[in-house]
């Protein structure tokens, strides 16, 4: 069997490289988006899945992996910034308080889909402006839910605590990546 990796995210790729698996990137090129009735809590699952429904040329002795990553704060999903003055009201928003960041992940068959969410919670200290304004300088966070990457500077700097998988909120939960890949006779 072969993996194929549904995501141009260089840090999946890093996590599921690191996991030691031999893998395929491969594109898949579809609008994310949800219901709006659907819960916060279901949206990275929906989205994994959706993408790995649109990824229709699956050999039967492929396994294609998608991900979905999904920041939220008071209910409210918190995507990638689309200029700098979001990751600003975002990052001013998060700042001294908790919020909840959820991945999901698929693995398509030709037979099935298997996905599963895992959650964590990221708690921030106080970000000042001057550091917010550094941050999104100098990593320009536009690619990234909730403006920032736990891997990079504000995540070492100004995470006080988080409960959960540290890799769940950089994008893989890799302990569910390998227990699913171990169940599929990988």
């Amino acid at each position: 069997m072969k993996i194929l990796l549904g995501s141009n995210s260089p840090r999946r790729k890093e996590l599921l490289q690191s996991l030691g698996f031999d893998f395929e990137v491969v594109s898949i090129n579809c609008d994310e988006i949800f219901p709006e009735n659907l819960e916060v809590k279901n949206i990275a699952s929906y989205l994994s899945e959706f993408k790995a429904n649109a990824f229709i040329n699956l050999e039967a002795s492929e396994i294609l992996l998608t991900a979905d990553t999904v920041v939220t704060f008071e209910k409210k999903v918190l995507g990638k910034p689309k200029n700098r003055e979001e990751a600003v009201e975002m990052l001013s928003h998060l700042s001294g308080k908790t919020h909840q960041v959820y991945t999901g992940i698929s693995f398509k068959t030709s037979e099935n889909i298997i996905t599963k969410t895992d959650v964590a919670e990221v708690e921030f200290d106080e970000i000042s402006i001057e550091e917010i304004d550094f941050y999104i300088k100098k990593y320009q966070p536009f690619d990234k839910a909730g403006s920032y990457g736990i891997q990079e500077w504000l995540g070492m700097a100004k995470i006080s605590r988080i409960n959960g998988s540290f890799y769940t909120i950089m994008g893989l939960p890799t302990h569910l990546v390998y227990e699913t890949l171990k169940e599929l006779g990988f």
